[in-house]
């Protein structure tokens, strides 16, 4: 079943259990302009994520790498790293998501070597999937049995995913990755997850460069530096869309409005907040909360 809003804590992890009733692993196509915020938002989780494109195309930004995703090709995104997806060119995009527990993929005896070291290398936060390669292909094909096991559930269905699995990983592994791992990545990543929690926690406050700033431990020119790079926009930027991104949910609610909404996500005057939402959504913060609770007009 798709997540159409993903819940998120102060650090942008994902909080959804990715997990069927007996294995932890999820499989569901989603179709991204079926989210609440038109997109899916960036955040990240333990689990390793495997895309394949069904429907369409997307852009995929995982950490500081933007990647064009093309129907019938994939996406290998690694463990705890900040990721977010939109469409592009046209509406109704579409892809299967297969979120694994690393812990799952092998054995505890075979994990140590096969497995830990490839999740915790800082030059792997994702891989494209061609399927004009044959490794690639393979490994597509299997998170397309693996979307068909879990949806059908024939007998023994669990043990055929977790060959399938094996498969995959094993193709991962095998064509030529080297790994890296850079302790300056690594605290870099850390940084960047200490400013993005500051600011989800403080959001409906003032909220000052130089607070963002202290957060991840940089001087300002050095928190806008990480900004620019890692998410392509300066920190104000981002906290005003998260202020809007966190008013839709809001508005949802049936005893909510407008004003209340302004002040509650951060902005300091109600006109401030509808021209900042209808550049934002292309609509007034009215409509939308018309439309979302469907409130008839007056």
């Amino acid at each position: 079943m798709q997540i159409k809003n993903f819940k998120i804590d102060q650090n942008l992890k994902e909080l959804t259990p990715h997990r069927t009733v007996v294995l932890p692993i999820a499989c569901y196509k989603t179709t991204i302009n079926q989210n609440i915020h038109g997109y899916i938002p960036l955040h990240w989780h333990d689990e390793i994520q495997f895309v394949l494109m069904v429907k369409g195309e997307a852009v995929f930004q995982v950490n500081e790498e933007k990647r064009l995703v093309k129907e019938g090709d994939g996406l290998f995104i690694n463990s705890g790293c900040l990721h977010k997806a939109e469409e592009v060119n046209q509406p109704g995009s579409v892809y299967i998501c297969l979120n694994v527990s690393p812990h799952f993929v092998l054995s505890q005896e075979l994990y140590t070597t096969y497995v830990y070291p490839y999740v915790q290398a800082t030059n792997l936060p994702c891989i494209y999937l061609d399927h004009h390669e044959t490794w690639a292909k393979n490994s597509l094909e299997a998170i397309t049995q693996i979307h068909q096991l879990i949806q059908q559930k024939p007998s023994f269905y669990q043990i055929t995913i977790t060959t399938q699995l094996i498969s995959l990983w094993q193709n991962l592994i095998l064509n030529g990755f080297h790994l890296e791992h850079e302790q300056t990545e690594v605290v870099k990543s850390q940084r960047m997850k200490r400013m993005l929690n500051w600011i989800h926690e403080h959001y409906g406050e003032k909220v000052k460069l130089d607070n963002i700033a202290k957060a991840g431990q940089l001087s300002r020119s050095e928190c806008c530096r990480y900004f620019k790079k890692i998410l392509k926009k300066s920190p104000m930027n981002y906290v005003t869309e998260y202020r809007i991104q966190q008013s839709l949910i809001l508005l949802e609610q049936q005893e909510s409005n407008v004003t209340e909404v302004a002040y509650q996500v951060g902005f300091n005057s109600t006109s401030y907040f509808i021209d900042t939402f209808r550049k934002s959504m292309k609509m007034t913060p009215l409509t939308y909360k018309r439309k979302a609770t469907k409130t008839p007009s007056c």
